[in-house]
């Protein structure tokens, strides 16, 4: 499903998106609103690239994120409903992993990117395992799931 699909999705449920993004930077609010007409259903997008702006921003509590880690379902979970209740949205995706080059770990390696997207009643988990296949190529990896998770949420 590509970015223009979803406007069209959430327009015809007269619903708005926000976004809540750490690896992808804001690329998945950058996706929705390439798409002329997108502010009629784009609200806000989070763009919490550090463990502080997730606090801060999104109210994900700081010893959640110290004892599970940043990326973590857990974690994405919360940086959706988080969104969620910092905007006027009625639907959120939030994305959080590793993008590389660094920064992996045998638990956690590069590629590891973990999903969450949230209506006011329910939560969609989507755990995905890129592999080391280079930043550019994980982050839109990870947009395209993004917006399937968007789709799925609005079907």
């Amino acid at each position: 499903m590509n970015a223009a699909q979803i406007v069209i999705m959430l327009r015809n449920k007269s619903w708005q998106l926000t976004t809540a993004e750490s690896c992808t930077g804001g690329l998945v609010a950058a996706a929705i609103t390439n798409v002329s007409g997108s502010s009629e259903v784009f609200d806000r997008g989070f763009v919490t690239y550090s463990n502080a702006a997730k606090t801060e921003m999104l109210g994900v509590s700081a010893s959640v994120i110290e004892s599970h880690g940043a990326v973590s379902a857990i974690v994405a979970g919360l940086m959706a409903k988080g969104a969620l209740a910092h905007s006027k949205a009625h639907v959120s995706v939030a994305v959080t992993g590793i993008a590389g080059p660094g920064g992996g770990s045998p638990l956690k390696p590069v590629g590891l990117v973990h999903f969450a997207c949230a209506t006011h009643n329910d939560t969609i988990y989507v755990e995905r395992h890129f592999g080391d296949l280079g930043r550019a190529a994980i982050r839109g990896e990870a947009v395209k799931q993004a917006l399937a998770l968007i789709a799925q949420a609005c079907g």
